[in-house]
């Protein structure tokens, strides 16, 4: 079965205050992590969390060099990585707790998808929110 992204969830993933843990933030500007992070922070007021072996700090956030370092709550593990390597991170987002998971444009796992849907997390998949927020008429 194919994943279809239920436009409810995206909404309220994208009106509900959380903390974004952003993988594959680094302070690269040029990177599309970068500005989506960005756009989460600034025009959505959401908390982002760098998650990037470099464990950099990107936007004045602490970065961490794994999902698992990233102290307290995480609700939303936003998945900027390579779309082979996705599967791990989804699975390190259920181990650790997150409430969902959204994996970025162009990366697509769908036995990812169904494993975080299975152990009851919200799952966005293909799309970015600096495209659905505007889309939604967010920030």
């Amino acid at each position: 079965m194919t994943h279809v992204n239920d436009p409810a969830v995206v909404r309220r993933l994208l009106t509900t205050p959380g903390r974004w843990a952003v993988v594959g933030l680094s302070s690269n500007t040029v990177r599309a992590a970068y500005g989506v992070a960005r756009y989460l922070q600034g025009n959505l007021g959401q908390q982002i969390v760098p998650v990037h072996p470099k464990a950099e700090t990107v936007h004045g956030e602490p970065g961490y060099a794994t999902l698992a370092d990233v102290p307290g709550d995480i609700d939303v593990v936003d998945v900027f990585v390579n779309a082979s390597l996705a599967g791990d991170v989804v699975d390190q987002a259920i181990a650790r707790g997150a409430k969902a998971v959204w994996l970025q444009l162009d990366i697509i796992d769908e036995a990812a998808a169904r494993r975080a849907a299975d152990a009851g997390l919200d799952v966005v998949m293909d799309t970015c929110p600096a495209i659905e927020g505007p889309l939604l008429g967010l920030g």
